[in-house]
């Protein structure tokens, strides 16, 4: 593998009985890259990020992480990469500052140098004033926030976002965003999914469309906005996905239900009839 490639996967598939999820699917990340992997629900994102950080086999295809092959060595590729799940479990009977030791003791991390990074990570995703509330007591941004966090703690040379604004206010979007363009600036690789466009838009440099298992295109954002004639990220994943029918829908009951509702117009002109 390249040196200059943090995640290489070639002919990835997965299937789940009769359907299959991911099809032959091959992807290249550059080292450094921020990463923007995009595609409808249903496509097959989560399940590639789960191939791609061990949590299931591949059926098929080839994956090569920081240069190592994934499913022959998976403890070493771990050891070396961050995730931060879209299903978030955490524990929720320890602090937010216990949490992080506890992840960076189980990194290898000694319990000096665990509880520094614990608190540099409470300080930069603004939780050092919770950092010792139980993690049940959390909100779903803070939730969110200390995860990414944990995920952080050792230091790891490739991150895996999925769908970190999901469901978060615009305050704990705002720390997050920030917290990876440090990571971009700092030459850590990062893989998020969002369906968030204009912040991928924003912070990717590179991107990658799936659709029904299958990349569909992928590359410096520039390059991809250029090779499909348009001018956002946004218009990329529109021309290679398809505009949604329902855009230019129009529901007929509701136009009879107004017609029902404003009655016979008026007549204008005419006295109203005698009553005998």
């Amino acid at each position: 593998m390249s040196a200059q490639l943090a995640v290489r996967a070639t002919g990835l598939k997965k299937r789940f009985g009769p359907f299959t999820a991911v099809d032959a699917l091959a992807m290249n990340i550059p080292s450094g890259a921020f990463y923007a992997f995009l595609g409808p629900n249903g496509a097959g994102k989560s399940t590639t990020i789960s191939m791609l950080t061990g949590i299931y086999a591949p059926d098929g295809g080839t994956m090569e992480i920081l240069g190592v092959d994934a499913v022959r060595y998976p403890l070493e590729v771990k050891s070396r990469v961050g995730v931060v799940p879209e299903e978030l479990s955490l524990f929720e009977r320890l602090t937010g500052r216990q949490y992080l030791t506890f992840c960076g003791r189980m990194h290898g991390l000694s319990g000096p140098e665990a509880d520094a990074r614990a608190d540099e990570l409470l300080e930069l995703t603004e939780l050092k004033a919770r950092g010792g509330s139980l993690v049940s007591e959390y909100s779903k941004g803070m939730r969110r926030r200390l995860a990414i966090a944990a995920a952080l703690i050792h230091a790891p040379e490739l991150v895996f976002l999925d769908e970190p604004f999901e469901g978060i206010d615009v305050i704990a979007a705002g720390v997050i965003r920030e917290l990876l363009s440090e990571l971009s600036r700092r030459g850590v690789t990062l893989l998020l999914t969002t369906h968030v466009l204009e912040i991928a838009e924003r912070l990717a440099t590179h991107a990658g469309i799936i659709r029904a298992g299958r990349l569909v295109d992928e590359g410096p954002v520039d390059e991809l906005k250029a090779r499909n004639g348009v001018p956002s990220l946004e218009k990329v994943f529109e021309k290679l996905i398809g505009v949604p029918t329902a855009r230019d829908a129009r529901l007929s009951f509701y136009g009879a239900r107004a017609e029902r509702e404003s009655g016979p117009p008026a007549v204008t002109g005419q006295q109203p009839a005698e009553v005998k």
